[in-house]
């Protein structure tokens, strides 16, 4: 392209009729951008924060329907919140611990978002005790109805607990605290609307510290308690979102040096994220503690293209080209690779939503709509207003004028040596280097895990509150927080049948014998220790009798002891398993024994069917994980292989662009191995994410690339020219993307921090990738003179045959420095 000094020798209706439509009304452009800026702004400061419960799980898997169709009938086995109050001065059976219980558990009870029908404490009249004297049944409330403090009271409460069988469970071990079971709704009965977890979560805390008295502690437990409190840790997310922009904006400036065009590039860009915010607020959506970090993404990927904008204008204004001018050429060269490359990012998110898991579904949607945001922002709106503002021309001559700035022109020779791995001896050392790591990064990534690798909430560091009262939780009661329920359905009123009892009885017996289970709570079970009851505590009686009559008799007196041991018409019973902890490999091994005994024993009469609790729930979770692990993957590369096919017609180059993101993936999943870092629905978006963005960095290369050896320049020539012109921004953009993100490392939240590792690896990986192993691939795959071997491939077209145009008009005879500036 020729240098044009004034705009007014420039032939204004040239080029496609959309560069023609964009930079012919280019104020009409503006003015739409900054009406809409308003518009969605207003609506992004709308956008709320909170979570849902049921859009963490696969809510279309028959598993998951087994809970949620059954989920009114069973009542503290899905979205409960647990809270262990302990007596730092003595046991539960101190009246001064007593009343702060009982204050305590009343202000819970009046919280909105409560299901007070199902609600357990000592305070609590559905928490009964049972005996059988030889006046027959007698029983009552744990907690003595005349209660009144008094040595007598207490001492009565002491009996009753021992007699209620609830040590372990609602009385820790020690006798030093007791639980509160909370079991939650998923909307608020005062507005019908979804339940507000972070607002829950803060009055829990209000109304406990309210009641809270000396020496009484509390730990509190569940997931909604663990979403407020990684709903308050956003206010980290947002710190680290402004750090990362700081760090984009220094790099930026530090490679350009000039002030509007970096002030430009990072304002744009995090205009594209206020859009983002503002049609998520139109479509219905929230900020969740995983989609909080959507729009760093999206800032992410509108710097790398954006950056791509900046410096290509730069160039030619650099050359002597009017910025209007430049604007104008630099829309024609990029604009065609840098829509590929947004349509590759949005087919690569929109893969994830075929994940049966709503949160990732959203997040992907999200991120595609912010990727179509990009496309006006940074394709578009970008070149537009740098027609206006332009860059600083001692900005731009640093870029070519080597004999002004030695630094730079020893760090352009740098960049101008990584040619040499387009020659045969340091391509073939490339490829071999890379194919050693490869496969090194493979057999570690065959032992990736699916699901949480630690105790607790691995959403958030060991040494968090949350996870400290967990901890507490788990060292002090028997029965752990980690529940799978096994969904017991039979004919109504037929749960208590002699025949369904013992095949229930079978499989609790049987789970019971697993490794990691700590024990099983099943109506069977129940009805054994009253059928005993019943004859003097004999342990002979310690049966299912054959006798329908004492079943009959037994079921009586368990359903009023222990009402949620079945549902009101007898025809839904839990089975539940306290786990020891929620690592993949407890959770599946459970499941595969409940899925087994089903397949055995299902008939018409019973079925056995998986699967409640928080554990259940979670290994439902981790298999649907485990089976989108690979499916998304291929479905990814897929789509990528389709759309690089399309951009550069050729499958050579198809291979070059996609080994180098093949081994980052791969070496990203051993990444996870060495960290201790499973696969789950926190890190199962952070490879296709990782590939979106990568995938840009070989468009742009390529692009130039090939389009340069279509014209017939050598490939060493060409991908030197590559460098120069689009290279350079890959490496800083890399670099600078590694740098926002790995600051995520140091944050509270620590599915952040894992992110902000993985991603940070990825970035530099891809970029290295890309610049390194790009042109030893090119060497083997993509030599001089294949192109000449095709006449149809000879005559092709592409986006970026102008750059070979520039070359030639700036071949003419011109000063030296004019030869050097062409030469880059």
């Amino acid at each position: 392209m020729p240098v044009v000094r004034n705009p007014e020798d420039f032939d204004r209706n040239s080029g496609s009729f959309f560069e023609r439509l964009v930079f012919n009304h280019r104020p009409v452009v503006i003015i739409l951008c900054v009406l809409a800026t308003i518009f969605l702004g207003f609506h992004a400061s709308r956008l709320t924060i909170n979570a849902s419960f049921e859009k963490t799980i696969p809510s279309s898997h028959p598993y998951i329907r087994n809970y949620l169709d059954n989920e009114k009938e069973l009542p503290g086995l899905g979205n409960t919140v647990r809270i262990a109050v302990e007596n730092t001065n003595g046991d539960i059976f101190d009246p001064h611990y007593l009343d702060t219980l009982k204050k305590i558990n009343d202000a819970v009870y009046l919280i909105p978002g409560v299901d007070r029908s199902w609600m357990k404490s000592l305070w609590m009249p559905v928490v009964r005790w049972t005996e059988v004297t030889e006046e027959g049944y007698n029983g009552g409330p744990v907690m003595p109805p005349d209660y009144n403090a008094s040595p007598d009271s207490v001492a009565a409460l002491r009996r009753n607990v021992a007699r209620a069988g609830v040590l372990g469970t609602l009385v820790s071990n020690d006798l030093h605290s007791s639980m509160i079971i909370v079991p939650l709704l998923e909307t608020d009965v005062r507005t019908g609307a979804p339940l507000d977890y972070r607002a829950f979560s803060h009055e829990l805390e209000r109304t406990i510290q309210a009641q809270q008295s000396s020496g009484v502690k509390v730990h509190i437990v569940g997931f909604g308690k663990l979403v407020g409190d990684l709903m308050d840790g956003l206010a980290y997310v947002a710190r680290f979102f402004a750090v990362s922009a700081a760090i984009a904006t220094l790099l930026i400036f530090w490679y350009t040096r000039c002030v509007r065009s970096t002030v430009l590039l990072v304002s744009i860009s995090l205009l594209g994220v206020v859009w983002l915010l503002g049609l998520m607020h139109l479509a219905g959506y929230v900020l969740d503690p995983y989609s909080i970090l959507v729009p760093f993404l999206i800032f992410a990927i509108g710097l790398s293209h954006g950056a791509q904008k900046m410096n290509g204008i730069m160039q030619d204004v650099a050359r002597g080209t009017h910025k209007y001018v430049a604007a104008r050429y630099t829309f024609r060269r990029l604009f065609l690779a840098g829509l590929t490359a947004l349509l590759t990012n949005v087919v690569g998110f929109a893969v994830l939503m075929v994940i049966d898991i709503p949160i990732i579904k959203s997040m992907a949607l999200q991120t595609s709509i912010g990727v179509f945001v990009l496309i006006v922002t940074k394709l578009i709106l970008i070149p537009v207003m740098l027609s206006y503002v332009g860059v600083s021309k001692k900005a731009a001559a640093r870029h070519v004028d080597d004999a002004q700035a030695p630094k730079r022109r020893k760090i352009n020779e740098l960049w101008g040596k990584l040619d040499r791995f387009t020659q045969r001896r340091w391509a073939t050392a490339t490829v071999a280097v890379f194919a050693v790591i490869g496969v090194a990064g493979f057999i570690g990534s065959l032992n990736v895990k699916v699901g949480d690798l630690d105790p607790g909430a691995p959403e958030l560091r060991k040494s968090s509150r949350y996870n400290l009262d967990d901890a507490y939780i788990t060292a002090h009661y028997g029965l752990s927080s980690d529940q799978f329920a096994v969904i017991v359905k039979t004919q109504p009123n037929a749960c208590a049948s002699w025949a369904n009892l013992v095949t229930m009885d079978n499989l609790a017996w049987s789970l019971q014998q697993l490794p990691g289970v700590q024990t099983v709570v099943s109506l069977p079970g129940i009805i054994r220790h009253v059928t005993a009851g019943q004859f003097d505590g004999n342990g002979k009686w310690q049966t299912i009798s054959r006798d329908q009559g004492l079943v009959d008799s037994a079921y009586s007196a368990a359903s009023v002891a222990m009402p949620d041991a079945t549902n009101q018409a007898c025809s839904v019973v839990p089975i539940v398993a306290y786990l020891s902890d929620h690592k993949a490999e407890t959770l599946t091994r459970v499941l595969d024994a409940v899925v087994a005994f089903g397949k055995k024993h299902n008939s018409d009469d019973v079925q056995f069917l998986p699967a409640a609790g928080s554990a259940g729930i979670e290994a439902i979770t981790n298999l649907v994980v485990k089976s989108a692990n690979r499916s998304v993957l291929l479905m990814l590369y897929g789509a990528v292989i389709v759309l690089c096919f399309i951009t550069f017609r050729s499958w050579r180059a198809v291979i070059v662009a996609l080994v180098p993101l093949i081994i980052t993936s791969v070496l990203c999943e051993a990444l996870m191995v060495a960290l201790g870092i499973g696969v789950k629905v926190a890190t199962l978006p952070v490879t296709a994410l990782g590939v979106g963005v990568g995938v840009d960095y070989a468009l742009y290369l390529l692009s130039v690339q090939l389009g340069l050896q279509r014209r017939g320049v050598s490939l060493a020539e060409a991908y030197r020219k590559s460098v120069m012109f689009t290279g350079k921004v890959v490496g800083l953009i890399g670099f600078t993307l590694a740098a926002g993100v790995i600051t995520w490392a140091w944050s509270p939240i620590k599915f952040q921090a894992d992110m902000g590792i993985l991603l940070a690896f990825m970035f530099i990986w891809n970029m290295v990738g890309a610049v390194v192993l790009i042109p030893a691939l090119s060497h083997f795959l993509l030599p001089d003179g294949l192109w000449a071997r095709s006449a149809g491939e000879q005559s092709t077209t592409g986006p970026n045959q102008t750059l070979e145009r520039t070359r030639k008009a700036d071949d003419r005879p011109a000063d030296r420095t004019a030869r050097l500036r062409s030469a880059r």
